[in-house]
């Protein structure tokens, strides 16, 4: 899936020579890979959801609607508003790859933050910052 310039891709893919940025998005590392074969530019830990949350989910699909509402009120703190925004900075640059350990391709953190990225850029004309 391509968001602008945000592209997600789960940890068990292989990396692409074309990825831009590539920013893990999980608050666990993805169980079974190694840091040469995630070929990351960043770790952002923070902005995974919560521990609380992430077990609440469990990835059920039926869960889906209330887990992005609560983790969107998660990512509206200071901390994780912040590294969202400098998210949406670089995707205005170019390419960026969220990087996620989940199986579900539809139901993930990741497509959260994708979105919540998306509405940065959206809201701030072009060629602002």
């Amino acid at each position: 899936m391509t968001v602008s310039n945000v592209r997600l891709q789960r940890a068990y893919d292989e990396p692409g020579p074309d990825d831009g940025r590539r920013v893990l998005v999980d608050r666990v590392w993805p169980r079974g890979r190694t840091k040469e074969h995630l070929r990351l530019d960043a770790w952002e830990r923070d902005l995974g959801p919560s521990t609380k949350l992430r077990k609440w989910f469990g990835h059920d699909p039926e869960r889906w609607e209330e887990f992005q509402a609560r983790y969107h009120l998660e990512l509206a703190r200071p901390d994780q508003a912040q590294t969202l925004d400098e998210l949406a900075a670089a995707a205005r640059l170019g390419l960026i790859t969220l990087v996620y350990g989940a199986r579900d391709r539809e139901h993930n953190q990741a497509q959260v933050i994708a979105d919540e990225i998306e509405r940065r850029l959206a809201s701030t004309p072009k060629g602002g910052q």
